[in-house]
């Protein structure tokens, strides 16, 4: 199953704004990003991370004002929950306004998974989803890849290998 399969699917459970969904009030959500991508509310983010097929999924959300909840992220089936310092929140919310974050999503890179048992890292913003791979060679998004250290360094959203 692909990542972006994946994302869909988890953003789906987890009850993440993909935009477009009805408000409480009646009023659709506005969508934004690339039709038919997965998206997150404006200034949130998903991080969704797993090694090769068989490795477990372990997502991230943080909202807008730095609350994050890990599912899984041990791998040991435990949800957990913190919050980003303010330095890192106001940090995240510049990256995620940054306008070259909307040129590293993956339809606008064409992007491929071509890596097997590699650590697959997919980020769902408002721009649409953003993949990497721990590959050789590899080359890295780098306004993505910066939100990703940042989260992967202030949360335990990194698995452990």
């Amino acid at each position: 199953m692909s990542v972006a399969v994946l994302a869909a699917i988890v953003l789906a459970g987890c009850g993440a704004d993909a935009g477009g969904a009805p408000r409480a009030d009646g009023s659709a959500a506005p969508r934004s990003g690339l039709p038919g991508a997965p998206t997150a509310e404006k200034g949130r983010v998903s991080l969704l991370q797993k090694v090769g097929d068989d490795g477990p999924l372990r997502s991230l959300d943080v909202h807008a004002d730095g609350r994050w909840e890990c599912a899984d992220c041990a791998g040991d089936g435990v949800t957990s929950t913190g919050a980003l310092d303010g330095e890192q929140v106001k940090r995240l919310q510049d990256l995620l306004a940054d306008p070259g974050l909307a040129k590293e999503t993956d339809q606008a890179r064409q992007y491929r998974v071509s890596c097997i048992d590699a650590l697959t890292s997919s980020l769902v913003t408002a721009v649409g989803l953003i993949t990497s791979q721990d590959c050789p060679g590899e080359e890295k998004p780098p306004i993505a890849y910066e939100i990703l250290l940042l989260l992967t360094q202030a949360t335990p959203a990194e698995p452990a290998a």
